[in-house]
């Protein structure tokens, strides 16, 4: 295993890259530059996001971590297209998001994206096994079903396809929308404090999955969290506070992840929404708190 390495970020600098991506396109997935996102408008304004220039890689997970209020969720928000930047540009497996219209953003959304949210966001009235494929069918694409059946086996629910979400455990709804992310073969998947409705068996074993996702099938994984435990499954871990990068973590462990939050002076929130934004984001309803069409 390799050894754990933290380096602080200078926060006039804001900037975590792997790679150029222009001349190594292969080894990132994503990134953005000169990322701002500006919640409300003159005295009430909130800068969530401050100048961020960052890079995710392929084939990994990233963990995003940092206190209530650091700009963690509205990062993954921008990142995935679900909430406009205010300046700034977010590139998504070569496509440059900023530049995409309602029309395109949502193909974005439904082809290329995978989305696993702390709510399950599966639908009441569909059994298991169609929650799984309805990002396929909404897009009127087959079901790969060689594939289909191997992220059923990977997730452990072939005892439950025919089951609906209220006859299915927290543990294994969360799992289905796991399946559900992983089934149309994303570029990335973006996953906003996914085990924070799961007790700790259940956490685990989604953790691990995801982690088997990235290793085994090459899937590449951004996650929002505000437990150590979670980011300690990721490859690399990025820290925000007050909408800088502030530091990153490679080859994380639940030690060295507290460690390097303690060295910030930041200690894991509780989960949920940045506190600090919320007040600016009254009548403003992100795309990422709602599992619809429009972000299937």
């Amino acid at each position: 295993m390799s050894t754990p390495e933290f380096h602080l970020s200078s926060r006039t600098a804001n900037t975590l890259r792997t790679a150029d991506p222009l001349s190594a396109p292969d080894a990132v997935i994503a990134y953005a530059r000169g990322l701002v996102k500006t919640f409300g408008r003159g005295d009430t304004a909130v800068r969530a996001l401050d100048g961020i220039d960052v890079d995710f890689a392929r084939g990994e997970l990233t963990a995003i971590m940092g206190p209530s209020g650091s700009g963690k969720s509205t990062l993954m928000h921008c990142m995935a297209g679900l909430d406009t930047v205010t300046a700034g540009t977010v590139v998504i497996d070569g496509e440059d998001v900023g530049q995409m219209n309602q029309r395109q953003l949502t193909r974005l959304r439904r082809t290329r994206l995978g989305f696993i949210f702390q709510a399950f966001n599966l639908v009441p009235t569909l059994t298991a096994a169609e929650n799984i494929t309805l990002p396929l069918d909404i897009a009127r694409r087959p079901v790969d079903r060689a594939h289909f059946n191997a992220i059923v086996a990977a997730v452990g629910l072939k005892e439950r396809l025919h089951h609906r979400p209220g006859e299915l455990s927290g543990g294994q709804q969360q799992r289905v929308a796991c399946a559900r992310a992983l089934v149309a073969r994303p570029a990335v998947i973006f996953a906003d404090e996914p085990t924070g409705n799961l007790d700790s068996t259940s956490s685990a074993e989604l953790l691990a999955f995801l982690r088997r996702s990235v290793d085994d099938l090459g899937q590449s994984v951004v996650m929002v969290t505000h437990d150590p435990r979670a980011a300690a499954y990721a490859h690399r871990v990025l820290f925000l506070a007050d909408g800088h990068l502030v530091g990153e973590l490679t080859s994380p462990t639940q030690a060295t992840v507290l460690e390097a939050l303690g060295s910030l002076g930041g200690a894991p929130d509780a989960g949920g929404a940045d506190s600090s934004v919320a007040p600016a984001l009254e009548g403003h309803a992100p795309a990422a708190l709602l599992l619809t069409s429009a972000t299937l």
